[in-house]
Parts: C-alpha cells; sequence; structure tokens
C-alpha cells in the first residue's frame, strides 16, 4: 500500500476554523486526518500540503518514519504551524493502518489500558461575564452528568490586573464552586495570561476553593517562569499544549515541578505524543491532553487516553459546541454521566460528512480572541 495523496478541508466553525484533511492510498482506503490551528487555519492547510511530498509514494504503516521526517527532514523549525500539519497527514496515517487491518487505533497504541474516560466540560460558559451567569451555567453542567468542568474567569486580562478584575475573577471561582458543590473538580484555565507574580497572587487566592490545577498561568515560553510558579503555588499547576516537540517536555519534566502534562497531540502527531505520555509516567505524572481543537482532535485523544496508563481527565469541547457541529463526524464522541467509552471501530471509527463541510465555508474571522473582552461567547468576532 502506497499514499498517493493527501486532501485538505475546512469547516467553518465560528470560533475556530477546524482544518481537516484525508490521506489517500493506491488501495482505496483513506485516512482521516486534523491540522487545526487557532487563527492559522489557512496557513496550517498550506504547510500541510506543502509536507506531503515526503509521504507520497510511502507506505502509511512506516508511521514512525514518517514522524521524523516530518519534523527533521524540513530542517527548519515551523512550531505549532508545522506540528499541526505533520498531525494533519500522521493522524491520517493512524487511520488507515486501523481500518486496513480492522482495529480501532488504540490497539495499535498498546490496547485498552482505561474502560472509560473520566471527562470533564469546557466552553460551557458563553455568556456575559458575571458570577451569577458562571453559576448559573455550571448548574447545567453537572445536570449533564459531569463531575469536572474548566473555565477561564479572568477575562481580557494580561500580565496583570486591577484590583476590582482580581476580586471579580475570584468571585467568579467561588460562584462556580457553590454551584457544583465540594465533590465535583473545578479547573481553572490562566491561557498563558499572567506574570509570574500576579499568577502566584491569583493562586494563593483562589487555593481556599480548591481546584484540581490552575492551568497555564505564565506563557510558555520560558519554562522557568512555569517552573517556578508550579514550585511555589499551593494549587497543582498544569500545561503543556504550546509545546511542539518531545525537548520541551523533557526539560519541563526535569525539574520534577509540574506533574498535570497537558500535551496537544495535534501539534505532535500521535507517535510523539505516546512517547511524551510515557516521559510524564516515568516521572511520576499524568497526562491530560489538550483536546480543544476540532471533533476529530477529541477522538485521537479519546484513544491515545485509552491506551495510556497514566490518563488522568479528557477535555470536552462537543457538548457545548453548536448544534450543526453534532453532524460533522459520523459516530462522534458521546458523554454519558461523565464519562466517554471509545469506539471499536477500525481506525479512529469517524468519518467526515463533506455536505456539513461545505455548508460551513472558512471564514477569516473564525477565531477566538483570547485577549479581547467579550471572547467567552465564542463568537466569530471582527477585529480592528
Amino acid at each position: 500500500m502506497k499514499i498517493t495523496d493527501v486532501k485538505t478541508y475546512i469547516a467553518g466553525n465560528n470560533w475556530k476554523n477546524w482544518v481537516f484533511t484525508q490521506v489517500e492510498t493506491d488501495e482505496g482506503i483513506t485516512g482521516l486526518g486534523e491540522a487545526t490551528l487557532n487563527g492559522f487555519a489557512k496557513t496550517t492547510e498550506a504547510a500541510v500540503h506543502e509536507l506531503k511530498r515526503l509521504v507520497i509514494g510511502k507506505d502509511p504503516f512506516d508511521v514512525e518514519q514518517h514522524s521524523l521526517r516530518l519534523f527533521r527532514d524540513y530542517y527548519s523549525d515551523g512550531g505549532q504551524i508545522h506540528g499541526a500539519a505533520l498531525s494533519g497527514i500522521e493522524y491520517g496515517c493512524w487511520d488507515i493502518m486501523g481500518k486496513a487491518l480492522g482495529v480501532p487505533v488504540y490497539k495499535l497504541l498498546g490496547g485498552k489500558v482505561q474502560p472509560k474516560l473520566r471527562a470533564y466540560a469546557n466552553g460551557w460558559y458563553r455568556s456575559a461575564r458575571t458570577p451569577e451567569n458562571f453559576y448559573n451555567n455550571a448548574k447545567k453542567v453537572i445536570e449533564k452528568g459531569y463531575t469536572a468542568l474548566k473555565f477561564d474567569p479572568f477575562g481580557s486580562a494580561w500580565r496583570t490586573v486591577s484590583r476590582p478584575d482580581f476580586n471579580e475573577a475570584i468571585e467568579i471561582i467561588a460562584a462556580v464552586r457553590e454551584a457544583v458543590g465540594e465533590d465535583v473538580d473545578i479547573l481553572i484555565e490562566g491561557h498563558n495570561r499572567f506574570s509570574v507574580h500576579t499568577a502566584l497572587q491569583f493562586a494563593d487566592a483562589m487555593q481556599p476553593f480548591q481546584p484540581t490545577w490552575f492551568e497555564a498561568p505564565v506563557p510558555p515560553q520560558k519554562i522557568s517562569s512555569m517552573v517556578e510558579v508550579a514550585k511555589r503555588s499551593p494549587v497543582p499547576i498544569a500545561c503543556g499544549e504550546d509545546y511542539y516537540c518531545r525537548e520541551q517536555f523533557s526539560e519541563l519534566l526535569a525539574h520534577h515541578a509540574v506533574h498535570i502534562i497537558q500535551l496537544e497531540p495535534q501539534y505532535l502527531g500521535i507517535t510523539a505524543a505516546k512517547q511524551i505520555a510515557a516521559m510524564t509516567h516515568a516521572s511520576n505524572g499524568v497526562i491530560a491532553p489538550h483536546s480543544a481543537q476540532g471533533p476529530l482532535c477529541s477522538v485521537v485523544c479519546a484513544h491515545l487516553n485509552t491506551a495510556t496508563p497514566n490518563f488522568y481527565l479528557h477535555e470536552i469541547f462537543d457538548d457545548f459546541n453548536v448544534d450543526w457541529t453534532q453532524q460533522l463526524l459520523t459516530n462522534p464522541i458521546n458523554v454519558e454521566n461523565g464519562y466517554i467509552s471509545v469506539s471499536d471501530q477500525p481506525g479512529w471509527g469517524v468519518a467526515l460528512n463533506h455536505q456539513i463541510v461545505e455548508q460551513h465555508p472558512y471564514h477569516p474571522n473564525h477565531f477566538l480572541p483570547l485577549f479581547s473582552d467579550g471572547w467567552e461567547k465564542r463568537q466569530s468576532v471582527e477585529m480592528n
């Protein structure tokens, strides 16, 4: 079997254009992939078509070799764009392997370690940023059966915040804790917003509400800053979604400060993601992969998590996207009483609905402007 082409498709979800790939072979088996990256849909699509020359004519089963060459052989470091394009191609190869062998991808990754996956809700707070709205929306999440939920209470904050904004963020955290009770995990999203000092001030102030983690409190580029916060924070720190190569995780783990690793398979490919999960396991850590790109990303993470002994929590946006997105994939992720069970169908177990893609085309304003007021509503936004 040989790869003959890699095609791309973009679906215009209003808060993020989703980039899908289709790896084709000379035996008629095709593999579905995803190359979504916030704000860079057309760029990653172009990168897929530049990279595909390295796999056309090759055996899709040689996925370890493809993962190496797609990253190494271009020599230049293309960062997250490079990683997203690589993943779009590599995911398709894993899907082809599963279909050709008649097994789900998780079987190729080591088999079922986790019989089901505990999920946490994200994207559920699409309303004005007030404690009352967060309280009411959190109640609805718990009524759906979730036992964990994540949210960013910080508005458009960057590095520092005013005292009123600081207090409002803490009031929102308090409101969510009151809404969900003591037995539900609340996860606080930082979105790389703060300086070290501001992050630590927030960590101290939120600690009485017992967050399970404080995620990405400082920008990821200086690992020393993340480590400093992790060592001084009374709340566990989680991070990793911004990194796109093994070496970054190796450096982070070497400090023995962050033990909740949120690797993003969308920037790594499954080959590297599995290796990073093992590195984390060897460091006595757990993984909670970032799964906030598109619906196939969620499926991919589910297969990875199912085959990973040190899996912790699975991120879910799918339940909180607009209705038409539920028709984009056949057999999409389904959450029952806060848990996911992965399909045993071959490959990823899903197919792309091209008719739905055509009905929702790319739009340049479909992205998440995290440092603009009102970003929480996840609406298409005109930027000045």
